[in-house]
């Protein structure tokens, strides 16, 4: 009995070890900061960004959705310093608030999908078997479709607005997470703290809960700021080809699609929203690229 007691108690010791060490998350954000300023600069951009599209009301004094006809296509100047579009609606007042929907488009179908991904893609990784081989198959198959084809495809059936935009990236989006989550779980499931978890008795659900999914987090966290952009661009190609955010709401791809019949006399109808969007495509994978050299183990040799 003693000698039992003290092979669980090193085994415990062994678990709380290996907890510790998927805990250096903080550290590892830290060194990120001070070795990969890039990063950094694209974070406090992000940032800056979600709070002016937050705080759109206070910022710019303009209707985002009824115009001045008198203002129609004025050229940038003190007044209006992106210009203004075809119905006299001043194009920054109309960007900002085009970045809340473009940007919660970027973010909850993001989140949906990793749920959605971590879920199935840790149950097929851990289980095995059949339940591997269906959750897998059911990922080519949604892998096999090119994703902007198959957003169109359901959003053409569920018709254009801003929900039906988060249900079809939601669903497109969740087979590459799961094959990620999937390899991450195989891979922890053959080390020994693992082993030893189940050779004591502790329950698979503690066992994914406790030990998997925090060693997963840093391989999903580069994947979420890798897909963010990602459902950025599949939202802003939606709204240019008419079956995206619909009128009177805004979104930087549909303020490309209405002002591209101006781009010879008023290009900045369109060239503001496409460089906002190009912007946070580069500063999402900035960021996604510090955090991969961050929290990546291969990586990291200091």
């Amino acid at each position: 009995m003693a000698l039992f007691k003290s092979k669980k108690a090193s085994i415990s010791e062994e678990l709380a070890s290996q907890i510790g060490e998927s805990q250096t998350l903080g550290v590892q954000l830290r060194r990120m900061a001070r070795k990969n300023k890039m990063a950094v600069a694209s974070a406090v951009f992000l940032v800056l960004l979600v709070l002016a599209a937050i705080c759109a009301p206070i910022l710019t004094p303009y209707d985002a959705i009824t115009g001045d006809p008198m203002q129609r296509l004025q050229a940038p100047s003190a007044a209006h310093l992106l210009g203004t579009d075809e119905n006299g609606r001043d194009v920054l007042t109309r960007l900002l608030y085009g970045a809340r929907i473009s940007l919660a488009v970027g973010v909850i179908p993001t989140l949906v999908s990793m749920v959605i991904g971590v879920i199935l893609g840790v149950a097929a990784g851990y289980a095995g078997g059949w339940v591997d081989y269906v959750i897998m198959r059911l990922a080519d198959v949604m892998l096999a479709f090119p994703s902007l084809l198959l957003a169109m495809v359901i959003m053409y059936t569920l018709g254009g607005g801003v929900i039906n935009i988060f249900l079809a990236l939601s669903l497109i989006e969740w087979a590459s997470v799961a094959r990620v989550a999937r390899s991450e779980t195989i891979s922890l499931k053959e080390s020994e703290y693992i082993q030893a978890a189940q050779s004591i008795g502790v329950r698979p659900m503690r066992i994914i809960w406790r030990h998997i999914l925090p060693n997963c987090l840093p391989a999903l966290i580069v994947l979420f700021t890798l897909n963010v952009p990602s459902a950025i661009l599949s939202e802003s190609s939606l709204s240019f080809l008419g079956v995206g955010v619909q009128l009177p709401n805004s979104s930087w791809g549909l303020m490309v699609n209405l002002g591209r019949q101006f781009l010879y006399n008023a290009p900045w109808i369109s060239l503001a929203p496409s460089a906002a969007i190009m912007l946070v495509v580069l500063g999402c994978n900035f960021l996604g690229d510090g955090l991969r050299d961050a929290l990546d183990p291969h990586l990291n040799n200091d």
